[in-house]
């Protein structure tokens, strides 16, 4: 989009800087931020696009996305999730450990992963490492090739090749995490509260929704966090608690934060916009772990982020092929866990959030500042300000549309959002000055770009 010798002036009534909505030009020079100006200080010779009253929003991040390459690319892949994150105003993915073949908790695996993303991506990407069972040695080594962070399953993750961590092998791996001073995200259910809920359940009806939300109660999570809270406060490691369900965890959440301890919290946008009392038996495309709780709960984590409790959002893009969801069964016990959501997280964020008094600086901060910071990319990623990378969305808050298959643009297009009326459209995506998505195509080849971090956690090319 850009060329070597000119800069860019991207020019909108509604630009979402960290402080403001406001008339604006943003000054590109080559694929960065040169500056941030007022509407009417605009400088002459550059090539402008004037965006008039659409918005233009920070590029997002999504810290929480399982692409599932190399290895299971008929679930997902990188060239299908990246186009879907253009889609849905996504500039940068940070892909999950687990899905993939082999699992990334290896320098080795981690290379495999590298070569296969070569050539496909249309965003920028990162991944995460893994903290599994035996690989204490691989911790810092991983650190040292780049990723931004690392992931564990306190429970059976549902693949095989990515085990689980008891409490020893967690002691075993937390001071090689502190060492580096990244952060270990962390899925945060215990096994026993799980186990206790299965006795209870010998018998029952799996085609029932609330067969499945039994199965997963809150005693599960808040056990968990419980845990990685003293954990965290022994251990000195950056703790990140992920797609939090459970909104009773909340105030222990805000004491250890209080106490001044490293521990940060995602949830998700399919816990804020559906609620269990709305979702039909047998409807599998809802099944996600921890599960979709109550309207109350919904309210309550909408309230924690309105307090800063909850840190950002995430999709926790998961998909599958089609038939592992048993839609035609409607078994919620045997169907895959995951809900596919990069190309519509924001405006099912935007449709949520317009009857309760946010604005879309909270968007920025929860979708693109927010993620930027826990993958160690401030600077680079997440806000609309002089030397960071030019990550833009052009976005139409006041359009609606009727989700259907055509918006997803993922590998699998189904999802419980179907044949919703949603608000707020992605009009244009940039990553790094160039556009990667526009009126519904995808011009260009794919340009995305590993960002590689090192020892502090800092983003660099």
């Amino acid at each position: 989009m850009n060329s070597i010798m000119t800069q860019h002036l991207y020019r909108s009534r509604r630009v979402v800087t960290p402080q403001a909505i406001r008339p604006a030009c943003v000054v590109v020079d080559g694929e960065k931020i040169l500056d941030v100006v007022d509407w009417d200080d605009a400088p002459t010779g550059c090539v402008m696009h004037d965006y008039g009253e659409q918005c233009i929003l920070p590029g997002l991040v999504d810290t929480h996305v399982h692409i599932n390459e190399p290895g299971r690319a008929a679930w997902e892949g990188f060239e299908t999730a990246t186009r879907a994150a253009a889609a849905g105003g996504y500039t940068t993915l940070v892909d999950m450990p687990l899905n993939c073949l082999p699992e990334t908790s290896t320098v080795a695996a981690l290379q495999l992963k590298r070569e296969a993303a070569k050539g496909k991506c249309r965003v920028d990407w990162a991944a995460w490492g893994g903290v599994v069972e035996g690989n204490q040695e691989d911790i810092e080594p991983l650190a040292a090739a780049g990723v931004p962070g690392y992931k564990c399953f306190l429970i059976y993750p549902g693949c095989d090749g990515f085990s689980m961590v008891d409490e020893a092998q967690l002691r075993a791996a937390l001071p090689h995490v502190a060492r580096t001073g990244l952060p270990l995200l962390v899925h945060a259910e215990l096994g026993f509260a799980l186990d206790a809920a299965a006795i209870t359940l010998r018998g029952a009806d799996w085609s029932c929704y609330a067969t499945y939300l039994a199965s997963r109660p809150d005693e599960a999570e808040l056990a968990a966090i419980e845990w990685m809270i003293r954990l965290c406060r022994e251990s000195g490691a950056r703790i990140h608690i992920v797609h939090l369900s459970s909104a009773a965890a909340l105030p222990m959440l805000r004491a250890a934060r209080a106490e001044g301890l490293p521990i940060t919290v995602e949830t998700c946008p399919h816990y804020l916009h559906f609620c269990a009392e709305e979702i039909p038996n047998g409807a599998t495309l809802f099944k996600c772990a921890p599960p979709i709780r109550g309207a109350a709960n919904r309210e309550l984590l909408w309230q924690g982020l309105r307090q800063g409790d909850i840190d950002l959002v995430a999709t926790d893009h998961s998909p599958c092929p089609v038939e592992m969801k048993r839609i035609e069964e409607g078994n919620f016990q045997t169907a895959w866990g995951g809900i596919a959501s990069l190309s519509v997280a924001l405006p099912v964020m935007w449709t949520e959030m317009r009857g309760r008094g946010f604005t879309l600086v909270d968007v920025a901060r929860w979708m693109a500042m927010g993620p930027a910071r826990l993958a160690g990319m401030t600077g680079r990623k997440g806000c609309i300000a002089a030397g960071n990378d030019a990550d833009f969305v052009v976005f139409d808050p006041d359009e609606s549309f009727v989700l259907d298959s055509g918006h997803l643009h993922y590998k699998h297009p189904v999802s419980p959002y179907l044949a919703e009326r949603l608000y707020g459209k992605v009009k244009e995506t940039s990553v790094r000055g160039h556009m990667v998505f526009g009126e519904g195509s995808f011009p260009g080849s794919p340009l995305g770009r590993e960002l590689v971090a090192r020892d502090t956690g800092n983003a660099k090319r």
